[in-house]
Formats: structure tokens, C-alpha cells, sequence
């Protein structure tokens, strides 16, 4: 029985990877010194792997920005707009235009912007989205798999494992970026470069190749199915020798059964902890030939494995198809995990005796294989474990279960329809139409963090901290003021990330020191961590929104954290359903709506950045999450007066088949992202007739680029040919808080200067 691993983290342990592409986007560092500490890091990855005793380690699975923007490099899926870059840049040709075309390009007297990014599938992780058009022609242009394997030979020998996005896959994430075509359609024309990189591979010496195609856990089409039969035949035909492993995750197989195992491959692998159900069905229809990876580990959360339960897979596995066709695995890439528990060393230790991080569920894994073979002593030791969080006081408390049980369904409906509110609304704000605004943080510079730094060193007494916090959130204030903007944000200087800040403020929460997950490019989160029922115990944000608001005559936004949000961007309890965590966190985050109104705030703005994203892969489960999502979100959000105005904020997310969940949200204001795809978001809300205000994000705040005013008064009037004037309001695609200031405010300018001149353009008298 063999263990393998299918992903590890590639930021490093000390986030060496973010800090070297920032210093190499700002000129600090160049190639050769990226090239040297991205190296360490997969050399570092590879041994810990190579001594957790993993029989299979992948390699390819390191990225300077997004595996699937490696693939389009790899494949020459190159827009024309990068022509110039590429023909432009003389020293770093490659290098410079992948990054262009992750982050955009405004430099050498050009301004291209970057690709489209949207979520991973249902997770935090941000991918660049190909982009297709129906004369697209592959070929082998990046050689970047080629070498990363011949480096990981030359460590690991016969357990090197090349990665790449499966082509099915590849093509389904993509996007047609012209009418008359399906981007399906582009199969035949994109397998001969496969079979190329695959071949290539093979002589190279590797034996094992996994291939990703986590579209076979979704609902498809006869179309797509088909075309997940014949890429692999002829996978299978055009390749000798290299054994495929094609990897599914975050779902289960389901009516893909059938299709699933019969592909002509050597191994294929399953997630047994998102869908377990789908072992007994995979069992009774695989064919004799067909190796079975078993993810059994969570690769996406931190709690440790209970081994009793993986067990009860691999011993069902075991006496149906034998040990020697088994391997043993997380359920997907640890590229979701945090690296190493190791690291922590404030973690209350009964806690921390619950929890693994990606290189301790490199020894899980191995665990699992020396139980199997007689080891007893590991099982005990990990039942003991499994137990004491099972009966612990830190977890569960009686007076939080009790409010949740008496919610009513009064508790999420605001007191009078949209109409109504409106109209109130309008009366109380007098504002122009088109008003400007923003998402909610500006952004954090040195100063700031190391300002934070120090006072959680204790170099900085609290009074000398808020001082500083204050006097930056007034500079912010001013400047806001001084360029126009109608409805203002305090900055969030005090924060150190939407979700963190409101946990380290919520019991139940527990928070690391290291355990940084990447999000997208040199982005990297640390995730909260929720141990145990959730409450508000004191106000969290009235002191800085009441500060805030005092500073000006201008309308004073606050801003909270949704409880969908703040569930997504945890690590969450496993230990009970996930609806029933979000309503603990939704009753805490409705007492501080409450008491920001209490303290004269009248629109506050509650984020729900990720909704889109906890929506479950297979849409007969999609339902029964958005309705407790949306209930949840309704909580926190309708106790207060018609007259208080409430915003959400939901970034980077398809909204089509969600549009009604979205409206029965009732957010008097949703903004959105929408400068990447070019207003096209804005379709399914002027197809479903949105009937509350919208703001359609007119600038992408995660590339460099500062958007011209001609830019974003287009974006505006097309926006206002798909929504009624009066209903649109002007923002950014997202928060700041990762931008510079210079750019920030130069964006800014010219945002408001758009928004007047969509006033004149388009003659809209009416206030908003």
C-alpha cells in the first residue's frame, strides 16, 4: 500500500515567496535571485516530504502566481493584448509577461490589463481565469514542468510526481472570450500539446504523472462527459509508459461514477472527506486494473485526522480490492493548509493537540499506513486525542446553543420592503447620483504594520497606539474629503484583516502566529480558527466608526464582516453542521449592527465577500446552503430602522445562478467586482431586474495599474445601460489594504472624476 501527496504549500514557511516576488515586482531583487529562493522552497517542500515517507511527491505543484495561469504559459494560451510585453521585454521575457499577465501591465508606454481572476472552485484560493478564443492554437511554450521535474529527480529519484491541470479541466475554467464557440470545442486542438508535455515527461524518466481534474466531482453536460472519455483515450493511446493519476476533489463523483473509472489510467483518486458517501458506489464499479488513491486526510482544514474514521475507508477499500491497489492521501493539494504546527508556539496546548497543519498531515498520512500494518499504539494514542475535544468545556456553551435554538423567523426580515426603505434613505443621505464610495480599508503600509508590530511588542503603550491610528484615520478623512467622495471610510488602519480582526474579538476563535494560506500571487491569509461556540462579548468596532464619524460632516460608513464570510475564511469547526456555526456568528455580528446604530452610524456596511464561494459544487446541494446562508445574513442585518442604510460587498464571483439568493439578501446596497470582466457580472442582475441599488466595481485593485477617468466613465455608462442610472453607485472592485498610496489615490481621483462626468453624460437629476 502506497502513500503519496498531492500538493504542498509554496509560499514557505517564513512567506519567502511573497516577500521575493514583491521585491521583484519593485526592482529590489532580479530573476536570478526570485529564481534562487523559489528553489530553496521547493528543495525544503520536497525533503519534508521525502521524510514524512510519502511513496509519491508532486512537483510542478510550485507557482510564482496561480498553477492554472502556469498551464496557459505552458500551453501559449497568451491573449494578443501581451504581444507587446513579450516582444517588449528583453532580460525577463518570459517571467515579465507571466506576471503581466496575472497583474496587468503599465509601464514602457503601455497600459494592458490583466486577466480575469476568480475563485478556485468553492475556495479562498484566486485563479487566473485562460481566456479562449475559437481560432486558439496550443503549443509548448513555457519549459517550466520540465525543469521543475529534473530537479525534483534529482532529490527524490523514481517518487517524483509531475502535476498539471488535466485538459478537461484546463478548458472548463477558461473562458470563451468571443461569441460561435464552446470553449469543449477546443479539445482536439489542445491534446496534441498535452501529449507532448506527457511524452517529454516520460523520457525524462518519470513514471507517475497526476493529472487534476476536479471537474469530474461537478454537475457536466453529455458534452463535457464525452469529452472526458475521449481525452483520456487518447491519452492513452498517444502516451507509453507514464502512469496517470487523475486526481478529484472538494466533491464527490456521484452520476460520474461510471465515467470516472472507466478512463483508461493507471490510479485514480477520490475525497473521502468532503464525500465520503461516494466510497461504496466507487467500490462497487471499479474495474479490476485501477489503483485507488484515498484522500482521507482533510487537506483543508487543521483539525487532526480521527484515524477510527479513515480506517473504516481504507479497511472497506482493503477487503474489496486489496492493499497493493490502495494508496493513501490527503483529499486534496495542502496547498489550502497552513505549513507547519510546529511553528506555533502560543496555541493553548490542549487546543494545539487537536490541530495538524500540512506537514503534520504528511504524518497522518504515514500514520494511517503503519496502523493498517499492525500499529495499535498510533490508533490509541489518536483516539484519546479525538476525544478530549469531544468533551471539552472550551467547545461547546450552554447560553450560545440556547440563543441559537430561539431564533424566529422575525429575527431576518427587515421592518418595512426596499420600496420603503429607499425612499427614506434617499430623504436622510441627499446624495448625488452616481455617489462615490469605497469598499472599506485603504492601504497598509509599513508604517502602519510596524506600528502594529510594535505595540504588540509592547514598545507602544495603547494610548500611544490609538494616537497614531487616530491621527492616520483623520489624514484619511481629509483626503477623502478633499477629492470628493460622498460617502466615506474611516481606513481600517486598526485592522489587520477583516476576518482576524473580528475574531480575536468573538470567544471561540483562536488565532496563529504562522499559519498563512496563500489567496492569490504574493497574497497570503491567516485564517482564524474556530474551536468553539462563538459569542460577542464586548462592542468591536463603535469605538473607531464613532471616532471616524465625529471627524466630518460627510456620511460615515461602518464596516463589519459578514457571518457567511467570516465562517469561509476560518478554519472551521468539523464537529458540527456548518449552518448551525454561522447562526452563532450571525447573532454576534447583528448585536454590533445594533450598537454602531445605537452610536449614530446610519449606513453600515456588512461584507459578504465570500457567499459565492461556500456555495457547494453540485447544484442539488446548492439550495439548502443558500438558504441558510442568505437566512444568516439577515440575521446580522435586520434589526435596525428602515432609515439605516445596509451594504454588502461580494467580490470575484458568478452570480447567474445565485441572482435570487442575492436578492432575497435585501441589502439596501451590494457592490461587486466588475472592472476585470468589463461590466459583463451586471447581466444576470439586469436579466433577473435587481431591484435594490448596486455598485459595480469601475477600477481592479489587485493589479498596479491606475485606471484612466475615459476608462471608468465607459464602464459607468455601460453599466447604466444595463441598470437604472439611479441605482448605481461608484466604488472599486474590493478594499485597498494591499495597494500603495500613490496609485491608490491617483485610482481614486479619477474614479470621482468619472462618476461627474456619468452625471453629465448620462443627465441623471435623481438623488440615489
Amino acid at each position: 500500500m502506497k502513500t503519496q501527496n498531492l500538493g504542498y504549500p509554496r509560499i514557505g514557511s517564513q512567506r519567502q515567496l511573497k516577500k521575493a516576488c514583491e521585491q521583484y515586482w519593485a526592482g529590489t531583487i532580479d530573476l536570478k535571485d526570485l529564481q534562487r529562493i523559489a528553489f530553496k522552497i521547493r528543495e525544503e517542500n520536497w525533503q519534508t516530504q521525502l521524510q514524512a515517507g510519502m511513496d509519491l511527491i508532486p512537483c510542478n505543484d510550485f507557482s510564482f502566481y496561480d498553477q492554472v495561469l502556469d498551464i496557459s504559459l505552458m500551453l501559449g494560451v497568451i491573449p494578443k493584448r501581451y504581444t507587446p510585453v513579450l516582444t517588449d521585454v528583453k532580460t525577463n521575457g518570459e517571467t515579465d509577461l507571466y506576471f503581466a499577465m496575472a497583474r496587468g501591465y503599465q509601464k514602457d508606454g503601455l497600459d494592458i490589463t490583466a486577466m480575469e481572476m476568480t475563485k478556485w472552485l468553492d475556495t479562498n484560493y484566486h485563479y487566473i481565469v485562460p481566456e479562449f478564443t475559437a481560432d486558439q492554437e496550443f503549443h509548448l511554450f513555457s519549459q517550466k514542468v520540465f525543469g521543475e521535474y529534473m530537479a525534483a529527480k534529482a532529490l527524490l529519484g523514481k517518487k517524483a510526481k509531475p502535476v498539471l491541470i488535466g485538459p478537461v479541466s484546463y478548458l472548463l475554467l477558461g473562458k470563451e472570450k468571443e461569441t460561435g464557440f464552446e470553449r469543449i470545442d477546443l479539445l482536439k486542438k489542445i491534446l496534441p500539446a498535452y501529449i507532448a508535455v506527457l511524452n517529454r515527461l516520460k523520457q525524462l524518466g518519470a513514471e507517475w504523472v497526476q493529472l487534476d481534474e476536479p471537474f469530474l466531482a461537478l454537475d457536466l453536460s453529455a458534452k463535457e462527459k464525452e469529452a472526458f472519455d475521449s481525452a483520456y483515450r487518447y491519452i492513452a493511446r498517444e502516451t507509453a509508459g507514464v502512469k496517470i493519476l487523475v486526481a478529484t476533489y472538494f466533491e464527490g463523483l456521484l452520476d460520474n461514477t461510471q465515467l470516472a473509472v472507466n478512463l483508461p489510467v493507471a490510479a485514480l483518486h477520490i475525497d473521502l472527506v468532503r464525500a465520503p458517501e461516494q466510497l461504496n458506489e466507487v467500490l462497487a464499479a471499479i474495474p479490476d486494473h485501477l489503483i485507488l488513491s484515498l484522500g482521507v486526510v482533510d487537506g483543508r482544514n487543521i483539525w487532526k485526522n480521527c484515524y477510527e474514521r479513515s480506517l473504516s475507508f481504507i479497511n472497506k477499500a482493503i477487503e474489496k480490492i486489496g492493499s497493493e491497489r490502495i494508496i493513501i492521501a490527503p483529499s486534496c493539494s495542502l496547498l489550502h493548509s497552513p505549513i507547519d504546527l510546529d511553528l506555533e508556539t502560543t496555541i493553548d496546548p490542549e487546543i494545539k493537540n487537536w490541530m495538524a497543519f500540512a506537514r503534520q498531515k504528511l504524518n497522518e498520512v504515514a500514520d494511517l499506513s503503519q496502523i493498517v500494518e499492525g500499529n495499535e499504539e498510533l490508533l490509541r494514542i489518536n483516539k484519546n486525542v479525538i476525544e478530549s475535544r469531544a468533551q471539552s468545556e472550551e467547545v461547546h456553551k450552554k447560553t450560545v446553543k440556547e440563543r441559537v435554538a430561539a431564533i424566529h423567523e422575525s429575527d431576518a426580515a427587515r421592518k418595512s420592503p426596499f420600496s420603503i426603505r429607499q425612499q427614506l434613505q434617499r430623504n436622510r443621505f441627499q446624495l448625488p447620483a452616481f455617489p462615490t464610495t469605497t469598499i472599506g480599508s485603504f492601504p497598509q503600509t509599513d508604517d502602519i504594520r510596524q506600528l502594529r508590530a510594535r505595540y504588540k511588542k509592547g514598545d507602544l503603550t495603547l494610548a500611544q497606539y490609538e494616537e497614531a491610528i487616530e491621527a492616520a484615520t483623520v489624514d484619511a478623512i481629509r483626503w477623502q474629503e478633499s477629492i470628493g467622495l460622498d460617502v466615506l471610510v474611516h481606513g481600517e488602519f486598526e485592522r489587520n484583516d477583516m476576518v482576524e480582526y473580528f475574531g480575536e474579538q468573538l470567544d471561540g476563535f483562536l488565532f496563529t502566529k504562522n499559519g498563512w494560506v496563500q489567496s492569490y500571487g504574493s497574497r497570503c491569509v491567516k485564517p482564524p480558527v474556530i474551536y468553539g461556540d462563538i459569542s460577542r462579548p464586548r462592542d468591536m468596532t463603535v469605538r473607531w466608526s464613532s471616532f471616524a464619524a465625529a471627524q466630518t460632516k460627510k456620511v460615515m460608513k461602518g464596516m463589519l464582516t459578514g457571518p457567511v464570510t467570516i465562517l469561509q475564511w476560518s478554519f472551521v469547526r468539523d464537529d458540527q453542521p456548518r449552518s448551525v456555526t454561522t447562526n452563532q456568528i450571525a447573532l454576534a455580528i447583528r448585536d454590533e449592527v445594533l450598537a454602531l446604530e445605537k452610536a449614530g452610524i446610519s449606513m453600515i456596511q456588512i461584507d459578504e465577500a465570500a457567499i459565492r464561494e461556500g456555495l457547494p459544487l453540485r447544484k442539488s446541494k446548492q439550495l439548502q446552503y443558500l438558504n441558510w446562508a442568505v437566512k444568516a445574513f439577515r440575521i446580522a442585518a435586520s434589526g435596525v430602522a428602515d432609515q439605516t442604510q445596509i451594504h454588502t460587498h461580494m467580490c470575484y464571483s458568478e452570480f447567474n445562478d445565485i441572482i435570487e439568493q442575492v436578492a432575497a439578501m435585501d441589502a439596501d446596497v451590494i457592490t461587486i467586482e466588475t472592472s476585470r470582466s468589463q461590466m459583463e457580472l451586471l447581466q444576470a442582475f439586469a436579466h433577473f431586474k435587481y431591484p435594490n441599488e448596486i455598485g459595480p466595481g469601475v477600477y481592479d485593485i489587485h493589479s498596479p495599474r491606475v485606471p484612466s477617468v475615459i476608462e471608468m466613465t465607459d464602464l459607468l455608462i455601460k453599466a447604466a445601460t444595463l441598470l437604472p442610472a439611479q441605482h448605481i453607485w461608484v466604488n472599486p472592485d474590493c478594499g485597498l489594504k494591499t495597494r500603495k498610496w500613490p496609485e491608490t489615490k491617483k485610482a481614486l481621483e479619477n474614479m470621482v472624476a468619472a462618476a461627474h462626468k456619468a452625471r453629465e453624460k448620462i443627465g441623471v437629476e435623481l438623488v440615489s
